[in-house]
């Protein structure tokens, strides 16, 4: 390709609002779903970065999937985010928390996303900034604030308007502002059903087309909040030593830093290898685990001896690490 024509096709993206790093918002296009695909419980368990609240409702969120050249939604994405709620309550809905709450102060941004419904009913959009160092515990303002889908895909646009941070000191990594998509105040206990696709969040009061971003990349940046080490029998991961013969001190390197010192949790039966033999690790406790590593001693079956080194395969199993605000 000539450079002449390298330079055209920047320029025409940047008209279609092909500017990279637009988006606010990880996983918008809903590709990672590290936990898994389906989960009738409350908070963190599906699409990366995505919360879901119950609020005492009966729901289920699951994977949907796309068919390949479908031209309902633009630019061809694989899945979409499909919420069925058999018993509402208020709040009901999806969450997704933002850290820096800093860049958003006093300023306008535009939410922008592709929702149909099945069973179709009014849906609330709502903003909340919660900033220790600026004492701010303020709803921001959402304009237009309810949309309702029908059963057809259609775009919605939201401008949010944010508060003022007169008192804006060093960040605190527990701060955050949030966006709700969900039931609102409205406390009725009605089924309801909502599917979303191509979420966009970004500065200014237009929305552009959604900015699509490879797999991998979206995958480095849900890592800052969640990685697990799972999936691969025996997978080797990380390496240490053993402190005796029922215990090691090991560490995982993390593919990317994390947001803060995570907290640590295995799933089936991982294992020491040391040598020749392999002992299944029963529980992990946090021992200089860092936003870089994880660090932590392993409780193992009786094998090896004292500083005998060794390697963290996955087993059944694996490690997993969580960071999310």
């Amino acid at each position: 390709m000539s450079r002449a024509r390298e330079f055209a096709d920047l320029a025409g993206s940047a008209d279609a609002g092909g500017i990279t790093g637009r988006n606010v918002l990880i996983n918008g296009e809903f590709q990672v779903w590290q936990r898994g695909t389906s989960s009738s419980s409350n908070g963190y368990r599906t699409a990366d970065r995505w919360r879901l609240n119950l609020s005492g409702a009966s729901a289920t969120a699951s994977q949907g999937t796309f068919a390949n050249g479908q031209t309902a939604v633009p630019g061809n994405p694989q899945f979409y985010m499909a919420l069925d709620v058999t018993t509402g309550n208020d709040n009901t809905g999806w969450q997704y928390r933002i850290e820096d709450t800093h860049k958003f102060n006093s300023d306008v941004y535009t939410l922008s996303f592709w929702a149909k419904s099945a069973t179709p009913r009014e849906m609330t959009v709502n903003s909340h900034t919660y900033d220790s160092s600026a004492d701010i515990d303020d709803d921001n303002t959402v304009s237009p604030s309810t949309f309702t889908p029908t059963s057809s895909w259609q775009k919605f646009t939201f401008k949010i308007t944010f508060s003022s941070m007169p008192n804006v000191g060093a960040f605190a990594s527990g701060d955050y502002t949030h966006i709700g998509i969900n039931q609102g105040s409205d406390t009725s206990t009605a089924a309801w059903k909502l599917d979303l696709a191509l979420v966009q969040f970004e500065k200014g009061e237009q929305a552009t087309p959604f900015e699509h971003r490879s797999f991998a990349d979206e995958l480095r940046r849900c890592q800052r909040y969640h990685q697990r080490f799972t999936g691969v029998s025996n997978g080797r991961v990380g390496f240490g030593t053993k402190t005796s013969a029922t215990g090691a001190r090991c560490v995982i390197p993390f593919n990317t830093a994390m947001r803060a010192t995570p907290s640590h949790s295995i799933t089936g039966t991982p294992r020491f290898e040391t040598g020749a033999a392999a002992q299944n690790v029963s529980s992990i406790n946090t021992s200089g685990a860092n936003t870089l590593v994880g660090g932590f001693d392993v409780v193992t079956a009786s094998g090896g001896a004292q500083n005998d080194p060794g390697v963290l395969d996955m087993g059944d199993g694996g490690y997993i690490f969580d960071a999310e605000l």
